[in-house]
């Protein structure tokens, strides 16, 4: 099931982001979320701002990310080019303590649920996210940059319709 996150959920979100660095780390990606991001203060914001989602089971939280309808301020300027310019939304901050198979599908199915045009980014080392992505749809369309100049990996997808 997935529902919005509430300040209740900040420690289980932060396990999962703590599982998810740990992921990331194991497969190769040392450069991603360093220094303890997101941190709880962004966990704390995205639930303010209603933008932040988990994916629970009967037992526990298995992943959270955050989905964000409106332009990304880092999106508007891109070395490539984005395929469509309809409003999108943007999948951020996507992770999973690892103990659900198949936890990406089911945040792809929730976001394209309430939105025809969607977007992603993630670093050049994550190669998971990378597949995840390209597997559900999504097409490379170039490199965005981070407020931080941090060069990202961008991603599309639509409907179509």
């Amino acid at each position: 099931m997935i529902r919005q996150a509430e300040h209740r959920d900040v420690a289980d979100i932060l396990r999962v982001y703590a599982a998810a660095r740990a992921f990331m780390r194991a497969s190769g990606n040392h450069a991603q979320w360093t220094n303890g991001y997101p941190s709880e203060e962004i966990v704390r914001s995205d639930i303010a701002r209603g933008i932040s989602w988990v994916l629970e089971n009967e037992e526990h939280i298995a992943a959270v990310f955050a989905l964000i309808p409106g332009d990304d301020p880092t999106y508007a300027h891109i070395e490539g080019a984005w395929r469509d310019d309809s409003p999108y939304a943007t999948i951020h901050r996507a992770g999973s303590d690892g103990t659900e198979r198949g936890t990406f599908r089911a945040i792809l199915a929730f976001a394209r649920a309430q939105h025809e045009h969607l977007r992603a980014d993630t670093h050049a080392d994550n190669i998971p996210m990378q597949n995840c992505l390209q597997k559900s749809g999504f097409i490379y369309c170039g490199i965005i940059y981070l407020a931080s100049g941090d060069p990202r990996r961008a991603y599309e997808w639509s409907s179509g319709r």
